[in-house]
């Protein structure tokens, strides 16, 4: 009986795997020093969409919030006038 050698396919799997873990160092490297990024960005989506609910989502930079809002889950009923 012949004997498997998958010696290549787990050379590569490693390779695979050092070369993500590479990419993983490398962006913590890049927001290092910020070390609250994602915070600082769902801030700013949430300032963003308490913007549009004050003008009631009239805006064009509002329309991505469309198709979450006038329904009974979102407490948010406006006229959207479409």
């Amino acid at each position: 009986m012949k004997e498997p050698h998958n010696y290549a396919h787990v050379g590569y799997g490693m390779i695979a795997v050092a070369a993500s873990l590479a990419v993983i160092g490398l962006i913590a490297l890049a927001i290092g020093s910020n070390v609250l990024f994602g915070d600082h960005i769902q801030r700013e989506n949430t300032a963003h969409f308490n913007d549009c609910k004050t003008k009631d989502f009239k805006p064009k930079d509002c329309e991505k919030y469309w198709d979450r809002i006038n329904t009974d889950v979102s407490g948010i009923h406006v006229d959207l006038g479409k």
